[in-house]
């Protein structure tokens, strides 16, 4: 057990299965798969592992060849790890939606697709502008068959959802957002260990609200922690870690509890995830109240001002959940 961030620990899960399958693979485009302990020690897959088990520098900046090179080898049964930037995905979606996601169900389960299709997120954060400030686009892959949806929040999910996904047969979308992996870094186990995939995180017990987050929302829902509680209230936080296979039985029966559901997101308001979870929700638990918390349908701006503006931060949150209390 050691102090690790969070770049750190999910390239120390892929480099531990890589360690244990000595036919697995790491493909990416420009950003080295190199990370450093605070004490200094380097983990370089590049340098470890070497050609061809690693793509290089020597790749295209080509998210469509990418993606279509790992699913190719995914398909020989051969574990593979894709790592592409938010922005880009939009060009190697075709291939996830028409052949990724459907192979198994295509072959009548013949071919298993051990492949992680590792996108590094962008964040609802300043000076970046539009095209690198979307959040929420897991929700495009939610919609889409066969894939599974993981979005860790920490350096301890980080390594054990990279764990699972990789062990998986079904195609996973990992979603590593930016400013999560910025957060500080905290105690991950030294050897390998999984994240259950499907399995949601009760991160806070309570009676009075349930509020369910993941990705970004979940530094915004922390520091809002403290503020609700000074405001009498007593939240229940549930980190669903998985977006598909959501773990809806754990929110069930949280607002079976507290009768009251508030969903932060990043996402847009329109069409974002957090509308599935509170629809999800209202069928199951029929009478409780609901409320959804999400970023404005519009780019996100480049100055800091009219970010925090339009962000659903701290403040937002306890505003909100003061009204749902009081509905």
């Amino acid at each position: 057990m050691a102090v690790k961030p969070f770049a750190y620990s999910v390239l120390e899960g892929i480099a531990l299965e890589m360690r244990a399958n000595p036919n697995s693979a790491f493909f990416w485009e420009y950003q080295d798969p190199v990370a450093t302990l605070p004490t200094g020690e380097v983990l370089n897959l590049a340098k470890e592992f070497g050609m061809p088990r690693t793509s290089g520098r020597g790749w295209a900046i080509d998210e469509h060849w990418i993606w279509g090179a790992a699913a190719g080898v995914a398909m020989t049964g051969v574990p593979t790890v894709a790592r592409v930037p938010s922005m880009a995905t939009i060009y190697a979606i075709e291939i996830v939606f028409n052949q990724v996601g459907k192979l198994r169900y295509m072959t009548g389960g013949q071919v298993n697709m051990p492949l992680v299709l590792w996108i590094d997120g962008a964040g609802r954060t300043k000076g970046s502008a539009g095209q690198h400030t979307d959040v929420g686009q897991e929700v495009w892959y939610a919609n889409i068959p066969g894939l599974k949806v993981v979005v860790p929040s920490n350096a301890y999910d980080a390594k054990g959802l990279m764990a699972a996904a990789i062990r998986d047969p079904d195609p996973v979308v990992y979603y590593g957002y930016s400013e999560v992996a910025s957060t500080a870094p905290m105690d991950v186990p030294d050897d390998a260990f999984t994240v259950p995939i499907g399995k949601a995180a009760v991160r806070q017990e309570g009676k009075d609200l349930t509020l369910v987050a993941w990705g970004p929302a979940t530094i915004d829902v922390l520091k809002a922690l403290p503020l609700l509680q000074q405001a009498g209230m007593s939240v229940e936080y549930i980190d669903p870690r998985t977006l598909k296979p959501m773990d809806f039985d754990t929110v069930t029966a949280s607002v079976q509890k507290t009768k009251r559901l508030l969903v932060v997101e990043h996402g847009h308001y329109t069409g974002g995830f957090g509308g599935h979870i509170v629809a999800e929700i209202a069928q199951r638990v029929p009478g409780a109240k609901v409320m959804r918390l999400a970023f404005p349908d519009a780019p996100g701006p480049g100055a800091e001002g009219m970010m925090s503006w339009m962000r659903p931060d701290a403040p937002k949150i306890v505003d909100a959940s003061k009204k749902l209390m009081a509905s």
